[in-house]
């Protein structure tokens, strides 16, 4: 049986670009390797008005992953919503999506990734 999707928190400890990256790749690996449907990333959104490095290396990197057929989907969090096509098929998926408190908040400081 396969495990449920992993809520993963980039930004802790405010981490260099390069190694959030690195982060992101091996939890990928390993939600390949325990059979999840996928993962839920935390990286900020750069409110500050300087940030938000570490959300646009990632999603750049998914965006990557997913041409290479990698990951099934990439949802960003400004996008998880009920009336996206994407975020219905992710349902189908991975039906625990369905109860996550980002559903319509229009959170840009989080990701989706559908393996």
């Amino acid at each position: 049986m396969a495990a449920g999707m992993k809520e993963l928190n980039l930004e802790a400890g405010m981490p260099p670009v390069d190694t959030a990256l690195r982060w992101l790749e091996a939890e990928l690996h390993a939600a390949r390797k325990m059979g999840r449907p996928g993962l839920k990333l935390i990286h900020g959104y750069g409110s500050s008005g300087t940030g938000g490095k570490i959300r646009t290396a990632c999603r750049k990197y998914l965006r990557e992953q997913a041409k290479a057929g990698r990951v099934r989907l990439v949802i960003r969090g400004e996008d998880f919503s009920i009336f996206s096509e994407e975020t219905r098929r992710s349902f189908t998926l991975c039906a625990q999506l369905r109860g996550d408190r980002d559903l319509d908040r229009e959170n840009r400081g989080v990701t989706f990734v559908i393996l």
